[in-house]
């Protein structure tokens, strides 16, 4: 039983890595963090950083050349049972009737995910029969509901129309239509605004947090976007190669960043009202290569605040204050003074 009925899912020492050739990609490496009912949880980071792959071993998706080295992944149902959703050495059954019902997941690229010789309403209420039992009638009922609930225009036409047929927009609407259809408990959204323009980004955004207000969908929302995240999220886990380096609420990594990667990942943004000359601060070098294992920190490189001890010793997760974590030795003893 779960004995914080507040949480929904829990991630706890997770590690992925993948096989590439002779070497080993470390993309995920000791991640812990735990998700609240009804909220929204960010996960931000330069790309390749880990953050989709933590999506991806959550649902059990990973290709063949990835697996799960270590740590474990719980859900927690209404009722407060906890359900193993992955785990070092296993390969959950769970997983099968959880994934789609009880967590879904809209992808990067609506146009990829769509199967294009099938019309979209036959795509969504697949979802839908693998779950519940209903006759075709009601599941053609259902999906169309939510084609409207969704903004989609004269619904029951666009039921029988093809991806093709679909702006972008309104392929993503259709992708959240396939994760919503058996109302979920968990969204998790992989970078789900990236191949959209401004305007329809802020759509869908506006979209997710209508149906998270509806249903009380507690959403994982992935992004390289910290203005995304200022919008939408409660939490925010900031990752860099392959582990959370910050944890904190939306206020606290705003207002009060600690780790010098979350302060670098703000500098970045740009400011509306700042002069055109001004110019955007970027982060100095590159992201190393996964498969290098550092015996300090992994962002020591690129720091303007290591020390000796950030190259020799990784530094550990402490809790400032207020659930506010962060993995640095600035911090050490926790307290912000160092």
């Amino acid at each position: 039983m779960n004995s914080n009925s507040n949480i929904v899912l829990k991630v706890t020492n997770l590690q992925t890595k993948f096989h590439v050739g002779k070497r080993i990609v470390h993309a995920v490496n000791d991640v812990s963090f735990e998700l609240k009912y009804g909220t929204t949880l960010g996960i931000v980071g330069e790309s390749g950083c880990g953050k989709s792959v933590t999506a991806h071993s959550i649902m059990q998706l990973l290709p063949k050349a990835g697996y799960i080295a270590n740590g474990v992944v719980r859900y927690y149902d209404k009722s407060g049972k906890e359900r193993i959703l992955s785990s070092f050495g296993r390969n959950s059954k769970e997983i099968r009737a959880i994934r789609g019902k009880a967590i879904a997941m809209i992808f990067q690229d609506p146009s990829s995910s769509l199967d294009p010789v099938y019309c979209i309403g036959s795509q969504i209420a697949e979802n839908l029969f693998q779950h519940e039992k209903l006759s075709k009638k009601e599941g053609k009922l259902r999906v169309v509901n939510i084609l409207m609930e969704l903004g989609i225009p004269t619904p029951e036409k666009r039921y029988n129309d093809y991806p093709h047929q679909f702006s972008g927009g309104m392929k993503q609407r259709v992708m959240i239509a396939t994760a919503m259809i058996c109302n979920p408990d968990i969204l998790i959204a992989d970078e789900p605004t990236t191949a959209l323009d401004v305007t329809i980004q802020a759509q869908i955004l506006t979209l997710m947090k209508e149906l998270q207000k509806n249903y009380g969908t507690s959403i994982i929302l992935i992004t390289h976007n910290m203005g995304i995240i200022a919008e939408t999220c409660d939490e925010v886990a900031v990752m860099y190669m392959g582990r959370i380096v910050e944890f904190g609420s939306l206020e606290q990594i705003f207002n009060s960043p600690l780790h010098p990667y979350t302060k670098a990942l703000l500098k970045s943004v740009p400011v509306l009202g700042v002069g055109k000359r001004a110019e955007l601060e970027s982060i100095r070098g590159i992201t190393p290569d996964a498969s290098i294992v550092f015996a300090g920190c992994e962002f020591e490189p690129r720091c303007d605040y290591a020390c000796e001890k950030c190259k020799q010793f990784p530094p550990y997760d402490q809790t400032i204050k207020d659930n506010h974590h962060v993995r640095c030795w600035l911090y050490a003893g926790g307290n912000e003074d160092g």
